[in-house]
């Protein structure tokens, strides 16, 4: 039923064990995001976690349930965006998209028949008074002058709740358990407050709306889900979660179970956080590729195994901890590593002439689209006598273990030839603008016709064919390791200002003015790079780096 790796998984060995009991006959789980935002890396660990359940399980499923109780922050874009986040990391619902709002005639029903067993009543204090009466984690709460209200006066002000004849704020229901209770969330919770604010889906028809805690358990009810799998954060709602159930004798009552949430260094995963970088304009929208988003990853170019197999790679457990974002940073480097095409681009260009080639001839070389699968096949880049190189491939004074171009020295161009250096043409503030070399006809390919060695092999583009492209080098959003760790420091102020560099006077082979958008590339000796959907054209690519070829965040640190 589950693999060896899998059953050693706390929440798959609860299942086995249902499962062997007899307690279940298939298993059901459900993803419930709230539609008031874009989803996050954090929320693929969730999302991996259900819906993989489902599909490792004969007979079983996993739903995918909008918990939107709160219109005044759902927007039918957040349900867009999570609907097609879920089915790129590859997952599908089937027949089972639900909404919480799909059972607000249940849920009012439920709140009345609350009210008949004598467990909840309509309450006037305000939100600050609620507070107040309610306590602290030392002190036990006070009942509200409003608890002892009898059936019938509760029954009525809840119907005129609904009716819409109270102002918001002014009266909510709340649940009748145990203001002494040493755990908060029991100690008479709001379960409905009055709100005047359309619905996505449900419109105007609605001025009383549920909240979470007791809209998420009666779902997870109607739903028949098995199994509510959710993060440590609601294992102090359990209680509340089980009341509500056992109190109403509902037909179906889940299981909760808690597990850690995903801690991802240099970056924020609040959604409160999240959408205060994107109102301010600290970013560019929710699926700027710097954003820990679903989207924002999907653009940068991470792909959906990428995100899969960090989710798997870390586990379930029980306690909260930290992961390193270079872990992150490495799953999606392993993946590119074995799909991505190899090309070469230059990011900052210095001109080369090879004055001994002769001035009008265009050969085209043979150069491997991946050199470890020869399966992947080969393509033709254009050579001529003007080629562009890196900038910093080239040194007028080199230390001695600087194997590329510099005086007295020979370096393998890719795929190509041997040059060595023969002159090097400087403006008038001293700058290099273009270097002039001489090249070894016989060593086409990079073969050594004479059998010296040679230790540098540095990548190229015809100048002659050379595609413009814009660059945009992308790396952590923060600086901070922990953004939030100091309570006295905005977490905007750990903001990398060099999170995003811009280059534009980039040249790339001729080739890619043919590539699709949301293509995954290897720039040799550069990184891998995502072909962006949103801003590039025909034959004007813009290319965003997914990530560098090895951990140069880690380098910089050491």
């Amino acid at each position: 039923m589950t693999t060896d790796s899998q059953s050693k998984d706390f929440i798959r060995t609860i299942i086995d064990e249902d499962l062997k009991s007899g307690k279940h006959s298939q298993i059901v789980t459900r993803f419930p995001p709230e539609p008031n935002g874009y989803l996050h890396i954090g929320h693929a660990k969730s999302i991996c976690l259900n819906f993989g359940i489902g599909a490792e399980y004969q007979n079983s499923r996993c739903h995918l349930r909008f918990d939107d109780t709160n219109p005044s922050k759902e927007e039918q874009e957040f349900v867009n965006s999570i609907s097609s986040d879920v089915k790129w990391l590859g997952f599908d619902w089937g027949e089972h998209l639900h909404f919480a709002s799909d059972y607000f005639d249940q849920l009012f029903d439920y709140a009345v028949q609350l009210i008949k067993l004598g467990k909840a009543y309509v309450c006037e204090l305000s939100g600050d008074e609620v507070r107040q009466y309610r306590g602290t984690l030392t002190d036990p709460g006070q009942d509200s002058p409003y608890r002892q209200r009898d059936l019938a006066e509760n029954l009525d002000l809840f119907q005129r709740m609904r009716a819409g004849e109270f102002e918001d704020g002014s009266r909510v229901l709340r649940a009748k358990i145990d203001m002494k209770s040493g755990n908060l969330n029991m100690r008479d919770p709001v379960i409905y407050r009055i709100l005047r604010a359309d619905h996505h889906r449900t419109g105007s028809k609605w001025c009383v709306y549920p909240m979470y805690d007791f809209t998420h358990c009666l779902s997870d009810s109607i739903e028949g889900i098995t199994h509510s799998l959710c993060t440590l954060e609601f294992m102090d709602h359990r209680p509340l979660y089980d009341w509500v159930l056992e109190t109403l004798a509902t037909d179906n009552h889940p299981r909760q179970i808690e597990f850690a949430r995903l801690n991802l260094t240099y970056t924020v995963m609040s959604k409160r956080k999240l959408m205060q970088l994107v109102s301010d304009g600290l970013v560019n929208g929710w699926d700027d590729p710097r954003m820990m988003t679903i989207a924002g990853l999907r653009r940068r170019g991470y792909t959906p195994a990428s995100i899969r197999n960090f989710c798997s790679g870390i586990g379930i457990g029980k306690r909260d901890s930290w992961i390193d974002m270079g872990v992150l940073e490495n799953a999606v480097r392993e993946d590119l590593n074995e799909l991505a095409p190899r090309v070469m681009g230059i990011l900052d260009p210095l001109k080369v002439i090879i004055d001994n080639y002769p001035e009008d001839q265009v050969e085209e070389i043979e150069a491997k689209n991946h050199p470890q699968k020869p399966e992947m096949g080969s393509r033709e880049v254009p050579f001529c006598r003007e080629i562009y190189i890196e900038r910093h491939d080239f040194l007028e004074e080199a230390p001695k273990k600087f194997f590329r171009l510099a005086p007295d020295r020979e370096v393998r161009l890719r795929y190509a030839y041997f040059i060595k250096l023969a002159k090097v043409v400087k403006d008038e503030s001293g700058k290099v603008i273009e270097v002039h070399c001489t090249y070894n006809p016989e060593s086409r390919c990079g073969n050594s016709p004479d059998g010296r060695k040679v230790k540098g092999t540095i990548h190229w583009v015809s100048a002659r064919h050379a595609l413009d492209a814009e660059i945009r080098l992308y790396d952590r959003l923060f600086t901070d390791e922990f953004p939030d760790g100091n309570k006295e420091k905005d977490f905007k102020e750990s903001i990398n200002p060099e999170s995003l560099k811009v280059l534009k006077n980039c040249k790339v082979e001729p080739g890619l003015a043919q590539v699709k958008s949301g293509a995954n590339l290897q720039f040799e000796r550069q990184g891998y790079f995502y072909v962006d959907p949103n801003d590039s054209s025909p034959g004007q690519p813009v290319f965003n780096r997914t990530v560098t070829l090895r951990d140069s965040w880690a380098r910089r640190n050491k």
